[in-house]
């Protein structure tokens, strides 16, 4: 999922990104709103890590929901 896309579907994703980095509040998430260099950002900021270890998690994170929704969208459609 790219950022424009991450962008189009943050409302339904910020559940899945809460669940992966519990840190995060609410406000932190609105901030975010699904700018993929916010939530980087974000993620380095409260869990202390170099801006390299947190864009990993979020791109490994990101493949996740992918395939998700690669498979969302193959059941949907048999």
């Amino acid at each position: 999922m790219n950022s424009d896309q991450m962008q189009g579907k943050w409302k339904q994703i910020k559940g899945s990104v809460k669940e992966r980095w519990g840190k995060l509040t609410d406000d932190d998430l609105d901030v975010i709103n699904g700018k993929q260099e916010q939530l980087i950002g974000k993620i380095q900021e409260k869990y202390g890590i170099a801006r390299e270890a947190a864009q990993k998690q979020v791109e490994e994170w990101n493949a996740v929901e992918s395939q998700q929704a690669d498979f969302e969208q193959r059941r949907k459609a048999s």
